[in-house]
């Protein structure tokens, strides 16, 4: 014997005999004015609807225009590569997830301090870097051509910032992010200050000393010479005035790295 579960009624009848109900207590006329008053409710309804959405589709687009107007075409080139890149990487297993677009979005929230008319913006960028249909070697080509060592450093630099901001990162990333490092022609010795910065805030097994080290692009115990050299270099690199024609919240980007080599150096400095 099979137990079957006891469905609630329905209320197929219901309409039934409240159409017979109608037509008893006012007949024809009163059942055509209040199913007509349900129709015309029911259409105010939708049209109210389909404005809101059109009036907010509006709202977005106009504040969207208006940021991009108020911006430098360097600075909107940066961010569209920057995004279509991104959304390149998230793609590399043949899909991209919407959890891997929300990772996108609360970096720039976050990361960059977008505020919410500059997300609606990469939002739109978002949606039209999944139907791009560029290879990733022809968007890297891109920006190679557009834009300096600094600003590729910069580019890498927030690459692995996105990877490092997710629960794991898989080696599969990790080779992809060394390859687009290679392919804008990032030197080893900065690749090496970069990765090692956030394998070890990643893994955390670094030391406080080794950090800073790592920081600078080198290895423990390296002399005075060695960490005053790489210090100036890396501050030359990451020095804000070199990326400000990418705009604000990249200069802000510049003087957190700034922070952190002015960190390392006193406190190796000091040892």
């Amino acid at each position: 014997m099979i137990y079957r579960r006891h469905e609630s009624p329905g209320c197929g009848g219901c309409l039934l005999f409240l159409i017979l109900f109608l037509l008893i207590i006012g007949g024809m006329p009163l059942l055509l004015q209040i199913f007509g008053f349900i129709l015309f409710a029911g259409l105010t309804v939708i049209f109210l609807l389909f404005f809101g959405f059109w009036g907010f589709s509006y709202y977005i687009k106009r504040k969207v225009s208006e940021y991009e107007q108020s911006q430098t075409e360097s600075h909107n080139h940066f961010v569209s590569l920057l995004v279509n890149i991104l959304v390149r990487v998230a793609g590399e297993d043949g899909d991209v997830s919407k959890a891997e677009i929300n990772t996108i979005l609360n970096f720039f929230r976050t990361r960059l301090h977008y505020s919410q008319s500059q997300i609606f913006w990469v939002k739109e960028l978002c949606k039209e870097a999944q139907h791009n249909t560029e290879p990733l070697d022809d968007l890297l080509s891109q920006f190679r051509e557009s834009f300096a060592y600094e600003p590729r450093l910069i580019l890498v630099d927030l690459i692995y910032q996105v990877l490092f901001s997710q629960p794991s990162v898989s080696e599969k990333e990790k080779e992809l992010a060394q390859y687009i490092a290679d392919f804008l022609g990032i030197a080893a010795y900065d690749q090496q200050s970069i990765r090692g910065r956030y394998y070890s805030q990643f893994h955390r097994q670094a030391s406080d000393e080794n950090r800073y080290y790592e920081i600078l692009g080198l290895q423990p115990g390296a002399s005075p010479e060695e960490i005053k050299k790489a210090y100036r270099k890396l501050s030359m690199q990451y020095h804000p005035d070199k990326v400000m024609h990418l705009g604000e919240e990249f200069q802000q980007v510049a003087e957190e790295k700034m922070k952190e080599l002015n960190a390392a150096y006193q406190y190796l400095k000091g040892k």
